[in-house]
């Protein structure tokens, strides 16, 4: 599973800037047109930047705004493992985890979700998996001085296992048979960019992007009518360049890579990306995965799953269960591209 995407933000202070401005005259009277309008800020370690399609001017936007970030630091304060008061930090710190806790309704609905995920790819995406991402330094513990022992491996990973937890519905309670640290980095981000979409959707914001540290999701069409176009990124640690591009406006894309998120160690390049079935950095030939899905929280742990499983893998479920997913291979000559049928559609260039 994929690293740290929760940890502190400091000096970054929510902004409201105009990025469109379009405006036309109708004979003698001025009407007011919609126009594009970005809310930016920084949450969970990373940025936000949100457009949403509006007429209305500042006043409207610095309430979106505020309600934005109010509804992301909500997620943060339940889910992040960076912060010792939140919600998740508090269940993982609890001694007898055989009783039942009740959580929260976010807390559970992502939980839920990531068991769902976990028994789809046979335990590819693992939420248990956290003690293992922070032996190899990429959580919130420091990094190590050297790559942790297979001993200390196998001893820390033969805690782990995603089927040692249970839920109950009806109660909207978590136990486990065995104590977990449940480790929310892999679905957590996506989850906050759904939040903020449903609550552009109560505020009556019918056409927006939400984009969370490079997960997205969009719904309507911008004031041209056109569909919300996204750039899938060419693997680089250099520049940034486009592989693909795709047109959408109702579905929410999320992209997984072991390009830029590693460490070296004595020649050696460990990736962030965590295999639950090995506790050890992947080592298979995807480069990236970017993966469409109707909410953004599936996207994102379906990315990080199909990351782990490696191409064969992945690409064979995703193609059973109709899953628009594009991957970059590292082959012989260089990237090797392969998209699924499903995904082919929203590709406009």
């Amino acid at each position: 599973m994929t690293s740290r995407m929760f940890g502190p933000v400091r000096g970054v202070m929510t902004s409201v800037f105009m990025t469109l401005v379009m405006a036309a005259l109708a004979g003698c009277s001025f009407q007011e047109q919609e126009k594009i309008w970005e809310i930016s800020g920084g949450i969970f370690g990373t940025s936000y930047h949100i457009n949403v399609v509006l007429p209305e001017g500042e006043e409207r936007l610095q309430t979106l705004a505020q309600g934005i970030q109010k509804e992301l630091e909500a997620v943060d304060a339940s889910m992040s493992t960076w912060k010792q008061d939140s919600e998740l930090s508090r269940l993982n710190r609890k001694q007898n985890q055989s009783e039942w806790t009740e959580i929260s309704p976010a807390l559970f609905e992502v939980i839920q979700r990531s068991l769902e995920i976990a028994e789809l790819t046979d335990g590819a995406f693992d939420i248990t998996i956290g003690p293992v991402v922070n032996l190899w330094g990429f959580g919130p513990d420091a990094r190590p001085d050297t790559v942790p022992s297979d001993a200390a491996l196998e001893k820390t990973l033969a805690d782990t296992g995603y089927r040692y937890l249970e839920l109950n519905a009806e109660t909207k309670a978590l136990r486990s048979e065995k104590p977990q640290y449940i480790d929310l980095s892999g679905i957590a981000k996506g989850y906050g960019v759904d939040v903020v979409a449903r609550y552009l959707d109560r505020e009556g914001v019918q056409a927006y992007l939400v984009e969370i540290g490079g997960e997205v999701r969009v719904n309507g069409r911008k004031p041209d009518g056109g569909a919300w176009r996204l750039a899938v990124e060419e693997p680089s640690e250099q520049a940034r360049q486009v592989s693909k591009i795709v047109a959408m406006d109702q579905h929410a894309m999320a992209t997984s890579g072991d390009y830029r998120n590693y460490y070296e160690s004595d020649g050696q390049r460990y990736s962030h990306t965590i295999d639950p079935s090995t506790g050890k950095p992947i080592t298979n030939r995807i480069a990236s995965v970017t993966v469409i899905t109707e909410d953004s929280m599936t996207a994102d742990a379906l990315a990080t799953a199909f990351t782990v499983m490696g191409y064969e893998r992945a690409r064979a479920l995703a193609t059973r269960e109709n899953i628009p997913a594009y991957f970059i291979v590292r082959g012989e000559g260089g990237f090797e591209v392969h998209e699924t049928p499903a995904f082919s559609s929203f590709v406009v260039q």
